[in-house]
């Protein structure tokens, strides 16, 4: 009998989300322990002291951090599709996009949330950036082709919280005419049948961060002074 899993994580998390979307496509059960990320828990101080942030996987007496790194744990470890490419080049360049993917997370949220030249310029090297990615998808439904895989996982945050921030801040970076095939893939992802119990609720996620609007203003001319 295979040990117990629980992920700690936030609903409001797409780095979260990415652990439960990989251990949905497996067909995983597990447990997920919401976290409190205004007061941080001792279960996730303890298991995750380096970074302190969600997700993490508990798989009976192990804890494993960082969503990519769990994705890849999962898909090696749970039977179920396989995420990752089984050819060994494929599966390099899905670990190359994903790479990109997740490095492009950061400053694509901050794009929405900053202000300013500081936002201008922001905006301006993350849509070089999305071009690439729109390239890289285009004539495709999923990024590794028919079948959604390891890339699609890491790209969580163009799926439920893309038009949510566009909500909640009135910055449009992912402009569906420059960028018709990403609009599409998220449109896609969000109603995909496989993901329905792990996409959060667009309405909680909207008051989730309108309710922290200029927290999160705050947190981007911080990180754009890095």
């Amino acid at each position: 009998m295979s040990p117990p899993v629980k992920v700690l994580g936030h609903f409001a998390s797409p780095f979260a989300h990415r652990v439960e979307v990989a251990l949905q496509l497996k067909g995983v059960p597990y447990e997920l322990i919401q976290e409190d990320l205004s007061n941080k828990s001792e279960l996730l101080l303890a298991n995750n002291p380096v970074h302190k942030k969600v997700p993490v996987l508990f798989h009976g007496d192990r804890a494993i951090c960082e969503s990519l790194v769990i994705v890849e744990y999962i898909d090696e470890v749970f039977d179920g599709p396989s995420l990752l490419p089984s050819d060994p080049y494929d599966r390099a360049i899905a670990r190359f996009w994903s790479d990109f993917v997740d490095k492009l997370t950061v400053p694509f949220w901050m794009a929405h949330w900053a202000e300013g030249e500081a936002q201008k310029t922001l905006v301006e090297e993350v849509k070089q950036k999305l071009a690439l990615l729109e390239v890289q998808l285009k004539g495709k439904r999923w990024f590794g082709g028919d079948t959604i895989g390891y890339v699609d996982v890491a790209a969580s945050v163009l799926g439920p919280w893309l038009s949510m921030v566009e909500e909640v801040t009135g910055v449009v970076v992912l402009d569906e005419e420059e960028y018709p095939a990403l609009r599409r893939w998220s449109k896609e992802y969000n109603s995909y049948e496989a993901l329905k119990q792990c996409v959060p609720d667009r309405g909680q996620l909207a008051a989730f961060y309108t309710e922290r609007k200029e927290k999160y203003k705050m947190i981007a001319k911080a990180w754009l002074k890095q």
